[in-house]
Protein backbone atom coordinates (compact mmCIF):
# COMPACT_ATOMS: atom_id res chain seq x y z
CA UNK A 1 0.00 0.00 0.00
CA UNK A 2 1.21 3.46 -0.84
CA UNK A 3 0.88 5.23 2.50
CA UNK A 4 1.90 8.59 1.06
CA UNK A 5 -1.13 8.73 -1.27
CA UNK A 6 -3.62 7.21 1.13
CA UNK A 7 -7.06 8.68 1.73
CA UNK A 8 -7.08 7.49 5.34
CA UNK A 9 -8.07 10.15 7.86
CA UNK A 10 -5.35 11.68 10.00
CA UNK A 11 -7.71 12.28 12.90
CA UNK A 12 -10.27 10.04 14.55
CA UNK A 13 -13.45 9.34 12.61
CA UNK A 14 -16.58 7.32 13.28
CA UNK A 15 -17.18 4.28 11.10
CA UNK A 16 -20.42 2.36 10.73
CA UNK A 17 -20.12 -0.95 12.59
CA UNK A 18 -22.15 -2.72 9.91
CA UNK A 19 -19.56 -1.76 7.27
CA UNK A 20 -16.72 -3.10 9.40
CA UNK A 21 -18.22 -6.48 10.24
CA UNK A 22 -19.93 -7.10 6.89
CA UNK A 23 -17.19 -9.34 5.37
CA UNK A 24 -16.97 -11.62 8.43
CA UNK A 25 -20.36 -11.18 10.14
CA UNK A 26 -18.38 -10.93 13.38
CA UNK A 27 -17.16 -7.57 14.67
CA UNK A 28 -14.49 -9.15 16.90
CA UNK A 29 -13.01 -11.15 14.06
CA UNK A 30 -13.01 -8.07 11.81
CA UNK A 31 -11.26 -5.97 14.45
CA UNK A 32 -8.71 -8.73 15.00
CA UNK A 33 -7.91 -8.85 11.27
CA UNK A 34 -7.62 -5.06 11.06
CA UNK A 35 -5.39 -5.00 14.15
CA UNK A 36 -3.02 -7.57 12.65
CA UNK A 37 -2.81 -5.55 9.44
CA UNK A 38 -2.18 -2.36 11.43
CA UNK A 39 0.74 -4.11 13.13
CA UNK A 40 2.17 -5.06 9.73
CA UNK A 41 1.79 -1.51 8.42
CA UNK A 42 3.40 -0.10 11.56
CA UNK A 43 6.44 -2.35 11.18
CA UNK A 44 6.79 -1.37 7.50
CA UNK A 45 6.64 2.34 8.35
CA UNK A 46 9.08 1.93 11.22
CA UNK A 47 11.56 0.02 9.04
CA UNK A 48 11.35 2.70 6.33
CA UNK A 49 11.80 5.52 8.85
CA UNK A 50 14.80 3.88 10.50
CA UNK A 51 16.45 3.38 7.09
CA UNK A 52 15.97 7.07 6.27
CA UNK A 53 17.17 8.29 9.66
CA UNK A 54 20.25 6.05 9.50
CA UNK A 55 21.51 8.27 6.69
CA UNK A 56 21.80 11.10 9.21
CA UNK A 57 23.34 9.05 12.00
CA UNK A 58 26.63 10.15 13.47
CA UNK A 59 28.63 7.68 15.45
CA UNK A 60 30.51 10.06 17.73
CA UNK A 61 30.90 9.42 21.42
CA UNK A 62 31.05 13.13 22.11
CA UNK A 63 27.82 14.61 23.41
CA UNK A 64 29.08 18.16 22.87
CA UNK A 65 28.71 18.02 19.09
CA UNK A 66 24.96 17.57 18.79
CA UNK A 67 23.53 19.62 15.93
CA UNK A 68 20.22 19.98 14.17
CA UNK A 69 19.89 18.65 10.67
CA UNK A 70 17.03 20.31 8.78
CA UNK A 71 16.63 17.36 6.41
CA UNK A 72 16.32 14.99 9.35
CA UNK A 73 13.70 17.23 10.94
CA UNK A 74 11.72 17.32 7.67
CA UNK A 75 11.77 13.51 7.40
CA UNK A 76 10.54 13.21 10.98
CA UNK A 77 7.77 15.76 10.44
CA UNK A 78 6.65 13.96 7.28
CA UNK A 79 6.23 10.67 9.15
CA UNK A 80 4.44 12.42 12.03
CA UNK A 81 1.84 13.81 9.58
CA UNK A 82 1.03 10.43 8.04
CA UNK A 83 -2.21 8.68 8.98
CA UNK A 84 -1.83 6.22 11.83
CA UNK A 85 -1.41 2.52 10.96
CA UNK A 86 -4.83 1.61 12.33
CA UNK A 87 -6.49 4.21 10.07
CA UNK A 88 -4.62 2.81 7.07
CA UNK A 89 -5.65 -0.73 8.00
CA UNK A 90 -9.31 0.23 8.40
CA UNK A 91 -9.22 1.97 5.02
CA UNK A 92 -7.79 -1.19 3.41
CA UNK A 93 -10.44 -3.29 5.16
CA UNK A 94 -13.32 -1.13 3.97
CA UNK A 95 -11.98 -1.19 0.41
CA UNK A 96 -11.63 -5.03 0.48
CA UNK A 97 -7.86 -4.91 0.03
CA UNK A 98 -7.08 -7.27 2.92
CA UNK A 99 -7.06 -11.01 2.22
CA UNK A 100 -8.21 -13.15 5.13
CA UNK A 101 -9.39 -16.68 5.65
CA UNK A 102 -10.87 -18.59 8.55
CA UNK A 103 -8.57 -21.49 9.38
CA UNK A 104 -11.26 -23.23 11.46
CA UNK A 105 -13.49 -23.49 8.39
CA UNK A 106 -10.55 -24.79 6.34
CA UNK A 107 -9.87 -27.57 8.88
CA UNK A 108 -13.51 -28.72 8.91
CA UNK A 109 -13.71 -29.01 5.13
Amino acid sequence: MDIKNSKAPVSTTTIDKNLVDAPTDNIYEAISIVAKRATQINSEIKKELIEKLDEFATYNDSLDEIFENKEQIEVSKFYERLPKPHALAVEEWLEDKIYFRNTKEDQQA
